[in-house]
């Protein structure tokens, strides 16, 4: 069975689509369902279901994916390896969110990446949750830190730490405000107030008010910056509100340049998973990355 055929399958398999593959393979897409169909041929059974938007795996094509995933992975570490100039030195692609992965991640893998025979090279890139899953099961990345629990089998995840949400502003926002008008009359002692947030949807501000409000926001997107340092660093000049992780903003907290608006009973929880690539972490330079993030977020929580 021809190597080039399983590698397109995979990568089909994978992203759930014969355009995305495509464009992940640099190839046309006639050129993906032509290598798919020559397998079926071969296999003598049809490995995709056509839908609308995107293909399915039949019970055949789950198969043959379990089985031919794993080793086309460990055939691309092998040749990736091969390419390095010390092939002691192995390289780690991680992929997150931004903040987190520059704030927790990156620092606690650094330690990893010494001259003492066991360290290896690190490479990072940013994305959303969806991206960084896809790239990961694309083969792009070896880790992926993400707030969404992939599915399926390909994928396997493990749960991180989990972040606390804060509703914070700055100091002349809480006098104008009052807490003890926040608290007796809950959301709508916010609705005048503007918001610093990474989207117009408002995703954490609204997350927020539903977990503790049992409400939606109704207050004004100000400013909105596709990263939450900016988003701190934008609150602390008295922009407006802002919904932040604690290990964010704590720093903030104790100098005093910004203040916790509310403190409910339960704060919210947001769950960080590290998901690889099923089979991959029998590599070693993957597995202790793994781990040593394992036990760097016993700490962070």
């Amino acid at each position: 069975m021809d190597l080039a055929l399983l590698r397109t399958f995979v990568t089909v398999h994978r992203a759930g689509s014969f355009t995305r593959a495509a464009a992940l393979l640099g190839l046309s897409q006639p050129a993906v369902t032509s290598q798919i169909r020559t397998l079926e041929r071969q296999v003598g059974r049809p490995l995709f279901l056509r839908q609308a938007r995107g293909v399915t795996p039949t019970t055949i094509g789950d198969e043959l994916a379990h089985k031919a995933a794993p080793h086309l992975d460990a055939l691309v570490e092998i040749a990736e390896s091969g390419l390095e100039e010390d092939s002691s030195l192995r390289t780690l692609h991680l992929a997150g969110p931004p903040e987190f992965t520059a704030e927790r991640a990156l620092p606690a893998l650094t330690e990893l990446t010494g001259e003492d025979g066991q360290g290896f090279a690190l490479r990072a890139s940013f994305g959303t949750a969806d991206e960084v899953l896809e790239g990961l099961a694309a083969g792009h990345h070896d880790l992926a830190i993400s707030t969404v629990r992939p599915r399926g089998a390909l994928l396997s995840a493990t749960a991180l730490c989990d972040e606390e949400h804060v509703l914070v502003a700055a100091p002349g926002w809480a006098e104008r405000i009052g807490v003890a008008t926040l608290r007796r009359d809950g959301p709508a002692a916010l609705e005048r107030v503007p918001v610093v947030e990474v989207h117009e949807s408002l995703p954490f501000v609204a997350r927020y008010w539903a977990a503790v409000f049992d409400s939606r926001p109704v207050c004004p997107g100000t400013v909105i910056v596709p990263d939450l340092r900016a988003v701190l660093a934008c609150a602390a000049a008295g922009a407006g509100l802002a919904v932040l992780p604690r290990y964010l903003c704590g720093g903030a907290l104790e100098c005093g340049e910004v203040v916790a608006l509310y403190e409910p009973a339960v704060p919210p929880l947001r769950t960080y998973f590290l998901a690889v690539r099923t089979g991959t972490l029998a590599m070693p330079h993957i597995a202790r990355a793994h781990e040593w993030l394992e036990r760097a977020a016993a700490d962070w929580c």
